[in-house]
């Protein structure tokens, strides 16, 4: 698979601000004080001000993109706050909506809501739904919707499908997004599918009450929906797009709240949390290349794509308007009047599968049998037919050609011709000058073998004193004169392996070096015979073919260059040396230019060298003959 990143709305647009909304909630006054009024105020639809502390006559006045006041109904925050930024996660783009606010304020009933009254989240569920529904099934799209419901309890990731689960752990993948392994994923139906599974996970959420609110949220909690959808023909682009529901827990001064205890403990993680979210927005809005603190918080790492990220994003801060709020308020409006400073990259995800054509074709010629006239015959009378019907193999692979193919396609043909020009005239020479000395040292070791056999057969035909006399003269141009030593025994060892088998002679006469007591400068110009100029290498390269018989040899590499020209990416992964990288790059290679006339071919791949390559055929045929 291969994944494919683009912009959010087009070329043009590639950045999305975050979209800050504030919702003042209804003013509630209480016996044991003084009714003193609200202490901040609506002017308008995206204009509020609220009383200045240092001078009760002056105000301090702030602009958001969208202003609720106390009778603004639930109906109304989702329609110009949240539903807007739904269709996106139909395209591949995530989006996340999360409610910002201190203890008390009204959050919980912003995105829950009651059955009267459905918040954010029962809405915007239903009309994921709805836009799933509506679309055109012409269009060839396949859609699937899932759930995830978690909460983050004192710095513990906890599963609200899964209660009984332990602490999660947060993971980041290669391309960056944020994973939760083990977290339960659903699959839904419909909508009363999602209400059956999240009413009872909400009423796993830790709760409690405090002197400021009688069910205050002891946690986050993070509900995630996400839209897959597949295309049904190919290339099978399928584009993944994720929807973030979060209603955080409330900042608390635990001097009016009154906590204790387990309490406090849960507070102080709140608050934590909650002041790495505010380093986080300062971070982002400071416009260095300074460290972005997610990773000092469970929360802000999850909110990792929500700000800064690739999330269309929508902040609904809830306030309350009574004077013991006052300094929560002040406070939760500066921190929304930075959130909305932030700009995110939304892109699309999209991953296209490789195209299986080829593949499909090798497993049938394979189930067809292994003689090859069968499938020889079902190839004719498959091509008849579709010159009768109109349509052949290459129209179909016509049909392929869209432009996430054929992007992918040449971006594979200009890394393998990413080389310059001057780079890749000097690589051609470096191997035209090592085939040419590979050639060299073949020469030799045939006229090495022949001297050997010649050796072998004056052993059987005369005496031992005359074969004596006849090895000497055979071996006087390779070693004229032998050296005086010191220790006969030692001459033995040397003049004993040349009498040479005729299988492995290059291999004896290896020993002959390896056994001499001292080197002169005759004995060296015997070694440069025996171990030619290349190096060892080169003389292990070229001596285990001269080894095996020649239509073994050959039918072994037909049977890889078959492989190659028709192997699945199974059977291109059964070669030795041959991982899943190099398959997939063999298969692109084979997409653009067809059949390897070849084995050579193969260096043309991307990084097969000259030797990679000589050790891909010496352990693929020695497995071979294994077989």
């Amino acid at each position: 698979m291969a994944q494919r990143l683009t912009g959010a709305d087009g070329v043009s647009k590639k950045t999305s601000r975050v979209r800050v909304a504030v919702r003042l909630r209804p003013y509630m006054s209480r016996q044991d004080e003084k009714d003193e009024g609200p202490c901040v105020r609506g002017l308008d639809s995206q204009n509020l001000e609220i009383i200045n502390w240092r001078n009760a006559t002056e105000t301090v006045k702030y602009h958001f993109d969208v202003f609720h006041g106390e009778q603004t109904t639930q109906q109304e925050v989702f329609l110009s706050s949240v539903k807007p930024i739904l269709p996106h996660i139909l395209n591949g783009q995530n989006a996340s909506v999360f409610a910002y606010g201190p203890t008390g304020a009204g959050k919980t009933h912003t995105m829950l809501g009651t059955a009267e009254q459905p918040g954010v989240i029962p809405r915007a569920v239903r009309e994921v739904f709805n836009l799933v529904s509506a679309k055109d099934e012409d269009e060839g799209w396949d859609y699937s919707i899932g759930m995830s419901y978690l909460e983050i309890y004192n710095e513990k990731v906890l599963d609200l499908l899964s209660p009984n689960s332990q602490d999660l752990p947060i993971r980041e993948n290669k391309d960056k997004n944020i994973l939760i392994p083990g977290l339960t994923y659903t699959v839904l139906s419909s909508f009363s599918d999602f209400d059956k599974h999240f009413i009872p996970a909400t009423l796993n959420r830790t709760t409690a009450s405090t002197k400021l609110n009688q069910r205050s949220s002891r946690s986050h909690a993070i509900l995630l929906i996400k839209v897959v959808r597949t295309q049904r023909a190919l290339p099978h682009r399928q584009q993944t797009g994720k929807l973030y529901l979060v209603d955080l827990a409330g900042s608390e001064d635990n001097r009016r709240t009154g906590n204790q205890g387990i309490r406090l403990k849960e507070s102080g993680a709140i608050n934590l949390s909650l002041f790495t979210l505010s380093k986080v927005v300062d971070a982002l809005n400071s416009g260095t290349a300074a460290r972005i603190p997610y990773r000092d918080s469970k929360l802000t790492r999850l909110l990792q794509d929500s700000l800064g990220g690739s999330a269309h994003s929508v902040m609904i801060t809830n306030i309350a308007p009574e004077y013991r709020y006052y300094f929560d308020t002040f406070s939760a409006l500066n921190f929304a009047a930075k959130s909305k400073l932030i700009v995110n990259k939304p892109f699309t995800r999209e991953t296209v599968a490789v195209p299986v054509l080829p593949v499909k074709r090798s497993r049938e010629e394979h189930e067809a049998g292994g003689s090859g006239a069968e499938p020889h015959k079902k190839k004719q009378k498959d091509e008849k037919k579709s010159e009768q019907d109109g349509s052949s193999p290459s129209a179909h692979y016509h049909s392929l050609s869209e432009p996430s193919v054929m992007e992918r396609l040449i971006a594979l043909e200009k890394l393998m011709m990413s080389c310059q020009d001057k780079d890749r005239q000097s690589v051609l020479k470096d191997v035209a000058q090592s085939r040419k000395e590979i050639q060299e040292l073949k020469e030799k070791q045939r006229e090495f073998e022949r001297k050997a056999v010649l050796l072998s057969q004056l052993a059987k035909e005369k005496s031992s004193s005359k074969d004596e006399a006849a090895f000497k003269n055979t071996l006087a141009p390779l070693q004229r004169k032998q050296p005086n030593v010191t220790k006969p025994n030692k001459q033995q060892a040397v003049v004993q392996p040349l009498q040479v088998s005729q299988l492995q002679p290059l291999q004896h006469l290896a020993v002959v070096r390896k056994q001499s007591v001292c080197v002169t400068k005759k004995e060296k110009k015997l070694s440069e015979i025996v171990e030619p100029p290349g190096g060892k290498e080169n003389m292990k390269e070229s001596s285990w073919e001269s080894q095996l018989d020649t239509s073994v040899l050959d039918e072994s590499k037909q049977k890889i260059l078959h492989i190659l020209n028709t192997g699945c990416l199974k059977e291109l992964k059964g070669l030795q040396q041959i991982g899943d990288k190099k398959a997939k790059l063999i298969l692109g290679w084979r997409e653009i230019h067809g059949h390897f006339t070849k084995l050579e071919d193969l260096t043309n791949v991307e990084s097969m060298t000259q030797k990679r390559f000589s050790s891909f055929m010496k352990a693929n045929i020695l497995s071979a003959m294994g077989k």
